[in-house]
C-alpha cells in the first residue's frame, strides 16, 4: 500500500495552480494517470520518485519516503526518451543497476532482447531502446514502477507489442505501476484503475472500464491508418493492445480521434 498526501504550488497551463493529491494505491495495482498537459501528471511522478520536493507525506508499506533520496525508494522510472547509457551494451545497461545476471537474462528473454544483449544501445531501434529502458527499471525489482508516456514516440505495431510486454512484466513481478498516458485505448489495454487530473486535482478515480468507456459502450481512439476496401473507408486503430480495423466515414483523416462502440467484433472475440 502506498499512501500519498502531497501539496505543491505549480505554474500550470492556465497559470498558478496547486497540486493537491490525497490517495491510496494498493500493492499490485496498475494505475493510469490522465489529464490535459500542464495538469500536474509528470510532476506527481517526479515527486513520487524523489526528483522533486513537495509538502505532505508519501508512505510506502509503512515506511515514510519524506526526505528519502530516490535511490533508496525502490523506484523504477521509464522515461519517454529512454535515458539509457549510450556508451554501454544492452546487458551493461541492466547490470549497471543490479549485478544480477540471472535476472537480466530473464528480463531480456521476456522482452525478446536476449539476442541483442551484447549490442551497443545506440544501434537499436526506438522500440528496442524502450524495451531496454523497461528492463533496466525492472532490474531494481521496484516497489513502484513509474512510466511517463513510455510508448508515445513509437509506431503502432511496436506500441501494441510493448503494451503486452509491459502488462506481462507488471503481472509477473507483482509490481505496483503508475503510468502517464494521453491515449485512451492504451489506458484501456493496461490499467486497472484510472486517475484523471485537472489543474492539480483528481477529478475522476475509478476502474478503467468505467472511466474510459462511456455508458453506451463507446471509447475514443486515434486513427492510425486508412485504406479503401470495396468502396468502404476502413480505419486502423489500436484497441486493448491489438490493431483493429473499423469502417469509418470517408471524411475521417489519419490522426483524427474517433468514437467507436465496443462489441465482440471490435474486441476481436
Amino acid at each position: 500500500m502506498i499512501k500519498i498526501d502531497i501539496h505543491k504550488s505549480l505554474y500550470g497551463s492556465n497559470g498558478n495552480m496547486e497540486l493537491d493529491v490525497n490517495l491510496d494505491i494498493k500493492k499490485g495495482e496498475f494505475v493510469a494517470l490522465m489529464g490535459q498537459s500542464g495538469s500536474g501528471k509528470t510532476t506527481l511522478l517526479r515527486i513520487l520518485a524523489g526528483l522533486e520536493k513537495a509538502e505532505g507525506s508519501i508512505v510506502a508499506n509503512g515506511i515514510s519516503w519524506q526526505g528519502m533520496p530516490p535511490q533508496l525508494r525502490g523506484i523504477g522510472f521509464v522515461f519517454q526518451d529512454y535515458a539509457l547509457f549510450e556508451h554501454m551494451t544492452v546487458e551493461q545497461n541492466l547490470l549497471f543497476v543490479n549485478k544480477d545476471k540471472e535476472l537480466a537474462s530473464q528480463l531480456l528473454e521476456m522482452t525478446a532482447l536476449k539476442g541483442l544483449a551484447k549490442r551497443n544501445v545506440q544501434t537499436l531501434s526506438g522500440g528496442q531502446k524502450q524495451r531496454v529502458s523497461l528492463c533496466r527499471a525492472m532490474m531494481k525489482k521496484p516497489t513502484l514502477l513509474l512510466m511517463d508516456e513510455p510508448l508515445s514516440a513509437l509506431d503502432p505495431t511496436m506500441r501494441s507489442k510493448l503494451q503486452r510486454e509491459i502488462k506481462q512484466l507488471h503481472l509477473a513481478f507483482g509490481t505496483t505501476t503508475i503510468m502517464v498516458s494521453h491515449d485512451p485505448s492504451e489506458v484501456y489495454a493496461l490499467a486497472d484503475r484510472v486517475l484523471v487530473l485537472k489543474e492539480g486535482k483528481i477529478i475522476e478515480d475509478g476502474a478503467s472500464d468505467k472511466i474510459m468507456v462511456n455508458k453506451n459502450g463507446s471509447i475514443k481512439v486515434k486513427v492510425l491508418n486508412l485504406s479503401l476496401i470495396t468502396n468502404r473507408t476502413v480505419a486502423t486503430i489500436l484497441l486493448a493492445g491489438e490493431l483493429v480495423q473499423v469502417e469509418v466515414d470517408n471524411s475521417v483523416k489519419i490522426g483524427d480521434t474517433i468514437v467507436i462502440t465496443l462489441n465482440s467484433q471490435t474486441l476481436g472475440l
